[in-house]
C-alpha cells in the first residue's frame, strides 16, 4: 500500500482501480503532486491484478487547474520526473481511461493527453494549454500529443491561442473519445472500465503495446519541449506575463481561474509601449 495525501484510490471493483485527484482548492499540480504520481506509476506497474486505471477529480469545477510554475521553477527536476512519468503511463500494461469534468489547462491537459481515452462531461468541461498567453510553452508534452490527435493545423489554433475549448468542440476535433451529458458520465465510464477490467491483462497489454507503435511520442520529443519551456521561462516577457497573472487571481478560487483563456489578452505590453516600439 502506498500513501498519498493528493490521490484517493478506490481499489474496490475488481482489475480497475479509480484514482481521484484532491489537492484543494483548486487541484494545483505542485511538485509534490509529481512526486505522488511517481509513487502512482509504480504501484499501477507492480501490481499485477490491476487492468484498468480511471483518472477522475474530486473537485467538480476542477480536474486539474494547472501547473504552479513558481513552486516547479524551485524544482526544475519535476519536469524531467514528469516526461518519465507520462511515457511510463503509455507504455504501462495497464489502460488508462481520463474522466474529466470542470478546468483542465497546461500539465492537466497533458496528462488528460497522456491516458489510452479521453472522456468528458458536455456541460462542465474546459480544456486549454495557455502557456503562451502567460509567456511560455507548454513544456510537458501538450506539443507533442495534440498533434497527433488533433492533426498540425488545430494543434496550432489550440496552442497558439492559448484559450479554453468545450468538450464538443474536444470531441469534434479528436481531442478527446467522446464528450457525454454529465449525468451519463460517470455511468459510460465505469461501464467501458469495468469491461475492459474483465479481459486478460496480457492481452491487453499486448493489444496497447500494438497500437503504441501510432501517436505516442518518444522521450527526446518530450524533452526538447521542457529544454524550451526552461530556456523561456526565464526571459524577461515572460516574467513581467506572469508578474500580472499573479496580480489577477491565480492559483485561487475565483473568475480568472474559472475563465483563464478570457484573461490572457490582457497580459501583453500597454498600449503605449506598443506604439513606442513601433515608432
Amino acid at each position: 500500500m502506498i500513501k498519498l495525501s493528493q490521490f484517493k484510490i478506490d481499489r474496490s471493483r475488481p482489475g480497475c482501480w479509480k484514482v481521484a485527484f484532491n489537492n484543494p482548492p483548486i487541484n494545483m499540480f505542485v511538485p509534490e503532486t509529481i512526486a505522488e504520481m511517481e509513487s502512482l506509476m509504480s504501484a499501477i506497474e507492480t501490481d499485477s491484478s490491476v487492468r484498468v486505471v480511471v483518472f477522475e477529480s474530486s473537485n467538480a469545477d476542477f480536474f486539474i487547474a494547472h501547473l504552479d510554475v513558481a513552486k516547479a521553477l524551485q524544482q526544475p527536476d519535476v519536469l524531467t520526473v514528469w516526461r518519465d512519468i507520462v511515457l511510463r503511463l503509455a507504455a504501462a500494461p495497464v489502460v488508462s481511461i481520463a474522466k474529466v469534468r470542470g478546468r483542465t489547462r497546461g500539465i492537466g491537459n497533458e496528462l488528460v493527453l497522456a491516458c489510452d481515452m479521453r472522456f468528458a462531461s458536455r456541460q462542465n468541461t474546459l480544456f486549454g494549454n495557455p502557456e503562451v498567453g502567460v509567456g511560455l510553452v507548454p513544456g510537458g508534452g501538450g506539443m507533442e500529443w495534440l498533434p497527433q490527435l488533433v492533426g498540425r493545423s488545430r494543434a496550432m489554433e489550440i496552442v497558439l491561442s492559448g484559450d479554453d475549448f468545450d468538450s464538443d468542440i474536444a470531441e469534434r476535433y479528436g481531442w478527446i473519445n467522446r464528450a457525454l451529458d454529465d449525468g451519463y458520465l460517470d455511468t459510460f465510464v465505469d461501464t467501458l472500465a469495468h469491461r475492459i477490467a474483465s479481459f486478460d491483462r496480457e492481452t491487453l497489454a499486448a493489444a496497447k503495446e500494438q497500437l503504441n507503435r501510432y501517436g505516442v511520442p518518444t522521450s527526446a520529443e518530450l524533452k526538447s519541449s521542457t529544454e524550451i519551456f526552461f530556456s523561456i521561462v526565464a526571459g524577461p516577457s515572460a516574467q513581467a506575463r506572469r508578474v500580472k497573472v499573479r496580480n489577477v487571481g491565480y492559483g485561487v478560487p475565483g473568475d480568472f481561474e474559472m475563465n483563464f483563456g478570457r484573461y490572457l489578452t490582457q497580459f501583453g505590453p500597454d498600449a503605449d509601449e506598443v506604439e513606442a516600439k513601433v515608432g
